[in-house]
């Protein structure tokens, strides 16, 4: 079965600029960018959405 990649309408743009792109495959999300397609991160819906929460909040906010 083919991996269906799948990314934000917003990540497209003019200058074709990289974004993220994720799949779900064999139970597990998949995350790669697309300019860099080889290098695929796996891990699970509870651990994006924890990720992604976080986010949300701010907890990503402050690196220098």
């Amino acid at each position: 079965m083919e991996i269906q990649w799948r990314k934000s309408s917003k990540s497209a743009d003019d200058e074709g600029d990289a974004c993220l792109e994720l799949a779900e495959h064999d139970g597990e999300i998949l995350m790669r960018e697309s300019d860099h397609p080889g290098v695929v991160i796996h891990t699970t819906r509870v651990k994006l959405r924890a990720f992604l929460e976080g986010a949300k909040e701010g907890e990503f906010d402050n690196f220098a």
